[in-house]
């Protein structure tokens, strides 16, 4: 999954992005209203986290102008101010959530994957584990059962696997697998994807994975 933050106080975001990468998200970090208006619109993400007092372009015009333009990421408002009408003004521009200044980290998280659920479609008090066969992938919890048996991934591993469970029987290319595990600044070698691949592979099953060449990986759910 892939989140951008758009924040000015650079400690603060640079703080929250290393914690949502350690989560397992790949994570981009811009501080301008109008970069971060840039950066949604050349790029797919799956959440945005949005401070409003932003230099550029404040926080209310860039949701306001992404609904405009038919984009329906979640986005996450962070503010200082703590006022109804704010809250009222930022949800009405767009926005699906709103966090005050202060903030509990382990509420932005709980917040980020409530909408990421949304997201996916499921609700947001749908159960958050795919169920596929023998495999089962606690999107939540960051945890995997292959029969029953518990299978240890590293965050990155996880998060390559997650991206082929969410479309399992479906046909996912390299590209976006790229686009949603690794962050805006990855210039590796995109065959990263093979190696991370043929490691899920033998933990938990060669035949679990398919590759359809030309085209992409195919989770096989049993």
């Amino acid at each position: 999954m892939r989140i951008l933050i758009v924040e000015d106080e650079k400690r603060l975001a640079l703080s929250l992005a290393k914690g949502l990468t350690a989560e397992g998200y790949a994570v981009d970090v811009v501080h301008d209203g109008l970069e971060g208006l840039h950066r949604a619109g050349e790029a797919p993400y799956d959440l945005i986290v949005l401070d409003i007092m932003l230099p550029g372009m404040n926080g209310y015009r860039v949701c306001s102008a992404l609904r405009a333009a038919g984009d329906d990421v979640p986005i996450l408002m962070l503010t200082a101010k703590d006022g109804e009408y704010d809250e009222a003004e930022g949800l009405d521009t767009g926005a699906d959530d709103y966090l005050t200044k202060p903030f509990s980290y382990v509420v932005l998280v709980a917040r980020v994957r409530a909408l990421l659920r949304r997201r996916r479609g499921a609700g947001a008090t749908a159960s958050p584990v795919l169920d596929l066969g023998g495999l089962r992938v606690d999107t939540a919890a960051h945890r995997v059962h292959r029969d029953e048996e518990e299978v240890p991934l590293t965050t990155r591993e996880f998060a390559v696997l997650e991206q082929l469970a969410l479309r399992a029987g479906e046909v996912v290319s390299k590209a976006e697998i790229l686009e949603h595990v690794w962050d805006f600044a990855y210039e590796g070698d995109p065959n990263i994807v093979e190696v991370y691949v043929s490691t899920l592979r033998r933990k938990l099953g060669a035949s679990l994975i398919r590759t359809v060449r030309g085209a992409g990986y195919r989770l096989e759910a049993r």
